[in-house]
């Protein structure tokens, strides 16, 4: 005879748990990285911070490649705490929908506009 301690667990949902967990404190720390090259370009630039400052620290080809990256480890990242804000606190399924269809068409939008302005300079 079988011995049944407990119940059997099923797992349903979007069971993500580490995989967000530590992609979060990687494009975290990605956006660290960039933000103190990017101070240490600032503070050791000569002269005043102009526009034609802020245009030469972007021109560089692995500066823009840079910003590219931290730019998509942003979006992913807001993607993840905001579908994490939808799942937890937004009840109705037709909404939660919604929202989480308006962020993506919203985080398209701005990749689409942090490119644009980022090849320009």
């Amino acid at each position: 005879m079988a011995v049944n301690y407990g119940s059997k667990r099923t797992v349903v949902g979007a069971h993500y748990g580490m995989r967000d967990w530590l992609s979060q404190r990687v494009t975290g720390a990605l956006m660290a990285l960039f933000t103190i090259v990017l101070l240490v370009q600032v503070i050791f630039s000569s002269g005043p911070i102009g526009y034609d400052k802020w245009a030469g620290i972007f021109a560089s080809q692995w500066m823009k490649v840079l910003t590219f990256a931290v730019i998509a480890s942003l979006l992913y990242h807001v993607w993840v705490g905001m579908r994490d804000v939808w799942m937890d606190y937004v009840q109705p399924v037709g909404l939660r929908l919604v929202l989480q269809i308006f962020t993506i068409v919203w985080l398209v939008g701005c990749a689409g506009w942090a490119i644009q302005v980022l090849w320009r300079i």
